[in-house]
């Protein structure tokens, strides 16, 4: 059986589509190997207590390699808690807040003005803390969340 003249053109206008969309794709806004984001966590509310950093993580990802995140808080006062950054080792660690093993990546001075900034520099899950008094604004369950950043070749 031979094609229609309208088949054959349909035919046509598929494969140049598809043509221009493959050729277009790496120019295009979809993907882009060479940038990183600069991402402040918490967004406008920054690294305080009570906010729910593990559903921010959630709606804010995915999360890439090369990103950085950005720690913003106020340095301490005597009417204020200080805050700061913790990585912990391992998801064990995470769930019951285990500082034992813990790197304190950012001081409670360093989230002042530009913010403490931390690159995600491996494909490995990153578990981030408050730690200072002994990590209580962890252990209440608001001041930590994890990222796992990707590829930007795999968006």
């Amino acid at each position: 059986m031979g094609f229609t003249i309208t088949q054959g053109l349909m035919l046509v206008l598929l494969i140049t589509s598809t043509m221009a969309v493959i050729t277009a794709r790496p120019f295009g806004n979809s993907i882009n190997t060479q940038t990183s984001n600069k991402i402040i966590v918490g967004g406008s509310y920054h690294w305080n207590y009570g906010f729910n950093y593990i559903e921010w993580a959630i709606k804010h990802g995915p999360f890439y390699l090369n990103d950085t995140l950005v720690f913003k808080y106020d340095p301490p006062t005597p009417k204020t808690f200080p805050h700061s950054v913790y990585l912990l080792p391992d998801h064990a660690s995470f769930i019951k807040c285990d500082l034992k093993n813990a790197q304190r990546q950012g001081n409670p001075n360093q989230g002042a003005g530009e913010g403490f900034q931390f690159v995600l520099k491996n494909k490995q899950p990153h578990y981030f803390a408050c730690g200072e008094h002994d990590g209580i604004h962890c252990r209440n369950g608001t001041m930590k969340f994890f990222v796992t950043p990707i590829d930007r070749s795999l968006r």
